[in-house]
């Protein structure tokens, strides 16, 4: 879909609470952000915002509790409002704010809703009906939508990808195992092994079904998956092999075993009340299979794991609630520190770094060996994860920003020990082969078969964690800034990773935020830090490049549309906080300070700040994974634009921008 960038006005999303025309100085805002982050501090240290995805996860959510006969009306209700709340005017529902509609997104919501009892003539849930048959019919819904389906006998078993149990009895040397796709990918595949093998039906108590979605009787559709590639073709082809002539040749007591691997896989890594993974989709697999198992509803297990799922919701003054894909608490806690480093000197502000590094010190896994130790053996630990606990899978973007974070407020030498083993550990996870030698992924080293994302199963596209620009920039800002005599060849694998991966017009990809901004922002400062000189030619393309996306307002914004449309790259209808953050923290970083780009930036940041000290803004600036599946981080415009604004003031400029 082409999206025209000039058919908005650049007003249709002010802020419409804005600060008062006589508080527009620097100072007074730095001081309005400053307080309203304290203000949502935590007693014990840490920060955590909500964490928004699209509306696939609440109507799952509904789904969920009445596949297994556990149905809270009055949340349901609430999620219910919610997915009402989130349709658009054309009857469908989008992966993001602004974005166009999504079938699979679409057919969780309309069937959320018809369980909730919505009734199918109201005017909305014919818009979806229409919306979906007029987009090929809920029969052109993605991998995971028709699993779900097949669990409520919507479409028949053969519409789900072949994922039997029995690879978790395949070698490490075989083609597939699931050391070889990502952490994501593993925990919620391996609980899904065994609903394949058991292939329960939902309890669904009102027998509600969707059949009026398919344009053709779901019985009767042939190609439920599409040909992706030559590749994709021939694993097709393999797999439809391997179900109908060597499935039936399993013996029993191999399916057997097969089972009770994934269930000591999965048990093994349930991870208390954070959950399996401490991710959504792993953690309502893990309680359906637990199901099948035969474990009892009041089993300590399985009511934790349903404590774990519960943890996610956030309600809504309005009577409206949703379910967060995951927490985010280390990645706030650490960002919103350093936001608060240079915005006041007063005891207060000192305090709450302080104790906010203290809890993350807390976090540190420094002696859990994890799932990254199968490509990294003999690595020590030392990482952090992203959740509040997720010991098996910490990730390298926390643990550089953390570790960059604790070696500003190292004064005394309390945090030496902890900054040595986080840096330590990623660069023992630095990726060694390929294109991505030198780069840095955010869970495993060297998770990049690429030929697995063409199995029938990865319509998605995201099934492998490869190095990515943004966590490589990352990686450089502890390793900058320790210089350590042996990290220096590492840094310099790096260096090279990131000049043979910069986009033809100066920037870089941004894989876990919005976009070539976010990507340009991470790599510009990582590469100034690891002390790159600023004025070789490709750091000023790169300059160059943030300028020349600056918008008549003044600010930066970019549309989740460029990952589908890269000629969309730096683009948007409008400016956002964080956007504008990311590309002045950039340019700082490059010693532009004095730039009049930069100086209009702050202005716009002073005069889009609201009345409580934070920044409004309705857009998702995160893909969970591109074109797939998008988050909206609400703390982005609570620390990125106060960081901002006092990195500039740090730097010195005299004159108020205002």
């Amino acid at each position: 879909m082409q999206v025209s960038l000039a058919s908005r006005k650049q007003t249709d999303h002010q802020p419409p609470d804005r600060a008062p025309q006589t508080e527009r100085g620097l100072d007074q805002a730095i001081a309005r952000g400053r307080a309203n982050l304290l203000d949502h501090q935590h007693a014990d240290g840490h920060w955590c915002f909500e964490l928004e995805a699209d509306c696939t996860i609440p109507a799952e959510y509904i789904m969920m509790m009445h596949c297994m006969d556990e149905i809270d009306t009055g949340l349901q209700q609430r999620l219910a409002k919610y997915l009402c709340r989130h349709q658009q005017e054309d009857g469908g529902w989008p992966l993001y704010t602004g974005g166009a509609m999504d079938i699979s997104c679409t057919v969780k919501a309309y069937y959320a809703l018809k369980l909730a009892g919505h009734a199918v003539d109201a005017a909305h849930m014919q818009q979806a009906r229409t919306a979906i048959r007029a987009a090929g019919g809920a029969e052109r819904a993605n991998v995971f939508t028709r699993i779900a389906l097949a669990l409520f006998e919507q479409v028949p078993w053969r519409a789900v990808p072949f994922i039997p149990p029995e690879v978790m009895l395949m070698p490490r040397w075989f083609p597939f195992h699931i050391s070889k796709v990502s952490y994501w990918s593993r925990t919620v595949m391996v609980p899904l092994f065994v609903l394949y093998a058991y292939k329960p039906k939902a309890v669904n108590p009102n027998r509600v079904d969707i059949q009026e979605l398919f344009v053709t009787p779901p019985e009767q559709v042939r190609d439920y998956f599409p040909r992706r590639s030559r590749l994709n073709g021939f694993l097709q082809g393999l797999e439809r092999f391997s179900l109908y002539c060597l499935e039936p040749l399993v013996p029993a007591f191999i399916r057997r075993r097969a089972i009770q691997r994934a269930e000591q896989w999965f048990v093994k890594r349930l991870n208390g009340e954070d959950g399996l993974g401490a991710i959504f989709p792993a953690m309502v697999n893990a309680c359906m299979a637990l199901d099948c198992l035969g474990y009892p509803k009041d089993h300590p297990l399985r009511a934790t794991c349903k404590r774990s799922i519960e943890k996610l919701l956030v309600e809504y003054p309005d009577g409206s609630a949703y379910c967060q894909p995951c927490v985010s608490p280390v990645w706030d806690t650490g960002w919103a520190a350093v936001a608060l480093l240079r915005a006041g000197d007063d005891a207060a502000t000192q305090q709450a770094i302080q104790r906010a590094c203290d809890w993350l010190i807390s976090k540190q896994e420094t002696e859990f060996i994890g799932d990254w130790a199968i490509q990294a053996p003999g690595v020590p630990p030392g990482g952090w994860a992203f959740q509040y606990a997720n010991p098996h899978y910490p990730d390298l973007d926390d643990t550089a920003m953390v570790a960059a974070l604790l070696q500003v407020v190292n004064q005394d030498g309390q945090y030496t020990d902890a900054i040595h083993q986080a840096c330590d550990w990623l660069v023992g996870l630095q990726s060694s082969r390929g294109r991505n030698r030198g780069g840095f992924a955010a869970f495993d080293a060297n998770n990049d078969k690429y030929y697995l994302n063409s199995i029938p199963f990865a319509d998605h596209g995201a099934l492998l964690d490869p190095a990515t620009e943004d966590v490589s920039g990352r990686v450089l800002l502890p390793l900058g800034m320790l210089r350590r005599p042996c990290d220096r060849q590492a840094i310099q694998n790096c260096i090279a990773y990131l000049k043979a991966h910069q986009q033809a017009d100066g920037s870089w990809w941004g894989r876990w935020g919005t976009n070539y901004i976010y990507g340009t922002w991470s790599v510009l400062a990582g590469l100034i830090f690891a002390g790159e000189d600023p004025r070789q030619a490709y750091l000023q393309r790169a300059v160059d490049y943030l300028l020349s996306r600056q918008r008549e307002d003044g600010g930066w914004g970019e549309t989740n549309h460029s990952y589908d449309q890269p000629e969309l790259n730096g683009q948007a209808p409008f400016s956002s906080g964080s956007h504008t953050a990311w590309a002045l923290l950039a340019l700082m970083a490059a010693g532009q300070t004095q730039h009049p780009a930069v100086k209009r930036g702050i202005n716009w940041l002073i005069d889009h700040q609201q009345s409580d000290g934070s920044w409004s803004d309705p857009w998702f600036n995160a893909p969970g994974f591109p074109r797939v599946f998008y988050l909206r981080y609400h703390g982005y415009n609570h620390y990125f634009p106060l960081w901002a604004l006092s990195r500039y003031r740090q730097l010195g400029d005299p004159a108020s921008p205002a």
